[in-house]
């Protein structure tokens, strides 16, 4: 299966990037009730499965995610990074119309079968409210900053090389023709849909739970969009080794995650976007670890480039690198 999306001069104009936290927890959700996934988020898995264990709309939620899922659970943001709250508020004024033709296709129901929005939107929105909170608001820093970190490398794409150049890393099924974007699916059906954009332009949303896959969205109410794997979410679930984590407790988490990332050298930038934390804090942490002498920080230009020392490599009890 594939999916072309069509052009315009005015809709190429248009393209631009977005975070969506609800985006993340539908995704999110997907995973955790068994029709999704990768092997990467099977740490985050095991600790997440059991917090949705009571929530009383899982049937709803189940019902909506569990095949293809209908454009409605996914509004487009309307700016780069809108609260859970405002993505709420899309979905709540969803169409009638278009509520009906969604839900009656996953639901493999005729138009008059499908419940009124007004029975379901409600309590699907204050269900998505609640498992946001249990599943993506604590770790929302740290996915976040793996997703702003992802924009801004491929706005320097864009910057340095334009559309094509974009379209070009984004990823191995994205391909660019002319004034034609061609998103190939994994299905072995030669369906082919299009999607034209109008004059609406295309919304790039960098994804963690949609990893590693390409999702576009075959129903566009305005504009266009794609979700595409963000880089660097390995990252987010990886677990410290032995050594590392016994440390944690005498110089703290942050610190001994600096320390493990530090084993190639790393800009203040980097870190902070790998920790999910400032960069003033990755910087009066650095200088903590400095001061004990783990931590060394080399200059070039206005780029500070920081490596753990060797005498924090015999403290982990490993070989310099």
């Amino acid at each position: 299966m594939a999916v072309e999306i069509r052009f315009t001069a005015a809709s190429v104009a248009r393209v631009r990037f977005a975070v969506s936290p609800l985006g993340e927890t539908v995704l999110a959700l997907r995973i955790l009730l068994g029709t999704g996934g990768h092997a990467v988020h099977r740490p985050w898995v095991r600790g997440a499965r059991p917090l949705i264990a009571d929530e009383r709309e899982l049937p709803l939620l189940r019902a909506l995610v569990a095949g293809p899922m209908p454009s409605f659970l996914f509004p487009v943001p309307q700016e780069r990074l809108p609260s859970l709250a405002m993505e709420l508020e899309l979905l709540r004024a969803t169409e009638e119309h278009f509520f009906r033709r969604e839900y009656g296709a996953v639901a493999g129901v005729p138009a008059e079968e499908v419940p009124e929005p007004a029975s379901v939107l409600p309590r699907l929105a204050q269900a998505l409210h609640r498992c946001h909170e249990l599943l993506i608001a604590p770790q929302w820093g740290r996915m976040q900053a793996v997703l702003d970190a992802d924009v801004a490398k491929r706005a320097l794409t864009l910057v340095d090389g334009g559309v094509q150049a974009l379209f070009a890393e984004l990823h191995r099924d994205i391909a660019w023709d002319g004034g034609q974007l061609v998103v190939h699916g994994r299905r072995t059906s030669h369906a082919v849909y299009t999607v034209d954009t109008g004059g609406q332009g295309l919304v790039l949303l960098p994804s963690i739970f949609n990893w590693p896959n390409v999702g576009v969205d075959k129903s566009p109410v305005a504009a266009a969009s794609i979700r595409y794997p963000a880089v660097g979410v390995g990252l987010l679930w990886e677990q410290p080794p032995p050594a590392l984590a016994g440390l944690a407790p005498v110089l703290g988490h942050t610190r001994t995650a600096l320390l493990a990332a530090l084993a190639e050298p790393r800009t203040t930038a980097a870190l902070a976007a790998r920790l999910g934390i400032t960069p003033s804090a990755v910087s009066q942490h650095l200088g903590a670890l400095r001061g004990a002498g783990l931590v060394s920080t080399q200059r070039k230009g206005r780029t500070a480039l920081h490596l753990r020392t060797e005498r924090a490599d015999h403290l982990l009890g490993r070989p310099a690198p």
